[in-house]
């Protein structure tokens, strides 16, 4: 059983998994960081000098004003600038995925052709192909079809 287990385990699916899994996460923290640090406070400033992570809803009568002396009081809350800052650490997240995936793609060699249409019953056939394998038509020099 550890000998399959060893197996699995070293696939390259798997350990290409995990690297993916461990960047993440740190790239994770560092997205964190910067929708915290960077980019919600010259937000919070525009908004009047409030600082997002402190916007909620208590679900019970309250005087405290922050975020963290409301959840040690043991207040419900609805975390509402929490939340906003979630879902633009996602958006930015999403974006620099986006950015690195559309990158990778340009790298890539385009994939060669290997089929096309034969003009007299569209059936796909090898691009070399000088006679179609469905309706056995004549077809022009290897590459070319005849109209």
């Amino acid at each position: 059983m550890f000998k399959e287990f060893r197996e699995f385990a070293m696939k390259g699916n798997v350990v290409d998994l995990a690297v993916g899994v461990i960047i993440g996460a740190a790239f994770g923290a560092i997205v964190t960081s910067l929708v915290n640090d960077i980019v919600m406070p010259p937000i919070g400033v525009l908004m009047g000098g409030l600082d997002f992570k402190d916007h909620f809803l208590a679900l019970k009568a309250t005087d405290l004003t922050s975020l963290d002396a409301v959840k040690k009081a043991g207040v419900p809350v609805i975390a509402y600038g929490q939340f906003l800052n979630n879902v633009v650490n996602f958006l930015i997240v999403a974006f620099c995925i986006f950015l690195l995936v559309k990158q990778v793609n340009l790298f890539r060699a385009p994939a060669a052709v290997t089929t096309k249409d034969c003009p007299y019953c569209t059936s796909a056939i090898p691009v070399k192909a000088v006679r179609c394998p469905q309706c056995t038509s004549a077809l022009d020099a290897p590459g070319k079809l005849s109209a």
